[in-house]
């Protein structure tokens, strides 16, 4: 059947992040696919809904951009030549990566020939003013021999200059990042890859480019990144910050959740000093690694990754430990992985962030700034969905993920949709031919605020209806339901949804039948 997503309007607004992660209103900010706008239209959200529903359109600025050539501007693809040529240049010229070495200095030697001259014409100065023209029994052609070896032995000395560190060095050809071969020559078809994000990291701007990707790889190997995932740090924050999951279009999806920040020991912990502040962005530094590592940095491969940031009672500004960390971690996070977000989204929004993020916002770049979408507490379910299918998401936001969950697979089906009328009431029928099956089903309704039931009706007309879970009304915050049945009869088990309300409402569910052994 034809399913209706229902979403009210969303306000646009430039974005930034902290408290974040990556940090993270009932905002969404979109880009658009042929321009960045500088200044992103806001729209309020009416919390009651007065925006009448529409279906939800995916939006067009949430696709990758291609990395085949064949897609690319004229622009764009003269650019890449461009970069590839001077990183080929860069790197056989052993000038990507800074010198530490060729320290010149002036080698000083004691000119004792010369102090013997200048002694010598001082005395013969001398001399003259007193014994007249007793200077003239000296020849001439001695004396001009004589100082023009001096001069030369002093312009040698001057000029003498040694260059400490200056060896031959071998090139490095096989210089690297995240598994990609960098030397363009190679033929890597991740090179292209790799560089296209840095070069839209920089607006197709070769120069700057190049200079940002040294700068990465500067710090890469200042910071021993390449080690990081083999390295093992002292701080465990995999209940704030991990992956899990991945979106509609395949990206793997990572997760940061600051309300776990709440929690004063987990603060210090992460936060308490500096030496710990370091640990905590080598953390992150290793999850983004971890990331990557689930991409396919190839033309064809999903090469960047969704992120979700939970700001539900995230710690305010105010902890300044926690605010420096970000702030930082957010910096380097941009200038060292490029385009390797396909769009941020916050949820849970609280207030007071808008505020905060006003202050970032000047700090980050309008691309990056593009990708921010901020959703109030309210549509944070519907948002999600948008972007992440409901098996994917966690049943805390709504969705049918649950921790070591191997009831349902990917082999169960997709998940189903139905929209609720408003002012109706409809029926989800689950057939229960076999007698000793057991019936077992996930089912929520976007937002809630119906009422719900479910029921065993049996085939045979004189057998009883048992009642599965009594008729309730569901509350807007109830999470996704699941149930099992195990019918001793042929039938169906029935889920009935009654919208009361004067919205359409939209229902989500799957089921399975698991037959019973001893039948």
């Amino acid at each position: 059947m034809t399913v209706e997503v229902k979403v009210e309007e969303t306000k646009v607004a430039e974005g930034v992040v902290v408290p974040q992660e990556e940090p993270e209103k009932d905002v969404v900010v979109e880009e658009s696919k042929n321009e960045v706008k500088g200044a992103a239209e806001v729209k309020e959200v009416d919390a009651a809904g007065d925006v009448g529903p529409k279906t939800v359109q995916k939006s067009s600025s949430y696709k990758e951009e291609s990395n085949f050539l064949s897609d690319l501007k004229e622009f764009e693809r003269k650019a890449l030549s461009e970069l590839k040529l001077k990183l080929e240049e860069a790197i056989l010229g052993n000038s990507l990566f800074k010198k530490e070495g060729a320290k010149k200095k002036e080698v000083e030697k004691p000119l004792e020939e010369e102090k013997e001259k200048e002694k010598e014409t001082k005395e013969g100065k001398e001399s003259g003013e007193q014994e007249g023209e007793k200077t003239e029994d000296v020849k001439p052609e001695g004396v001009s021999e004589k100082e023009k070896t001096v001069q030369e032995r002093e312009e040698e000395e001057k000029t003498e200059v040694v260059i400490e560190g200056e060896k031959s060095e071998e090139i490095d050809r096989d210089v690297s990042i995240w598994g990609v071969p960098l030397l363009p020559s190679k033929g890597s078809e991740g090179t292209d890859v790799v560089l296209l994000k840095f070069l839209r990291a920089r607006d197709f701007k070769v120069n700057d480019a190049l200079e940002m990707l040294k700068k990465t790889l500067q710090w890469r190997k200042e910071s021993n990144i390449d080690s990081l995932l083999d390295e093992e740090i002292g701080v465990d924050l995999s209940s704030a910050f991990y992956m899990n999951g991945v979106d509609r279009k395949g990206h793997p999806v990572c997760y940061n959740i600051y309300g776990v920040f709440e929690n004063e020991e987990l603060y210090a912990k992460a936060f308490g000093d500096e030496e710990k502040r370091k640990q905590f962005l080598r953390w992150r530094f290793q999850l983004m690694e971890k990331g990557i590592q689930k991409l396919d940095l190839r033309p064809d491969g999903i090469s960047s990754l969704l992120q979700i940031s939970d700001l539900k009672n995230s710690p305010s500004p105010s902890k300044k430990e926690l605010r420096t960390a970000m702030s930082k971690a957010v910096t380097l996070l941009q200038d060292n992985y490029p385009e390797f977000v396909a769009k941020n989204i916050f949820i849970n929004v609280p207030f007071w962030y808008y505020a905060f993020n006003a202050l970032l916002s000047p700090f980050l770049a309008q691309r990056t700034k593009s990708k921010f979408v901020f959703v109030r507490p309210a549509k944070t379910t519907e948002t999600l969905l948008k972007y992440v299918p409901a098996e994917e998401v966690p049943v805390q936001y709504g969705g049918f993920k649950r921790e070591s969950d191997f009831e349902f697979s990917s082999k169960d089906g997709e998940v189903s949709e139905l929209v609720i009328k408003a002012g109706s009431t409809e029926t989800i029928e689950i057939p229960a031919a076999e007698v000793g099956a057991t019936l077992l089903w996930d089912l929520t309704v976007v937002g809630w605020e119906v009422h719900y039931k479910e029921e065993f009706v049996p085939s045979d007309e004189a057998s009883y209806t048992i009642i599965i879970q009594k008729g309730k009304k569901m509350s807007s915050n109830e999470e996704p339901t699941r149930n099992t049945f195990r019918n001793n009869e042929p039938g169906k088990v029935v889920l009935t949804i009654q919208n009361s309300s004067s919205k359409k409402k939209r229902a989500l569910y799957r089921y399975k039948t698991r037959k019973n052994a001893s039948y």
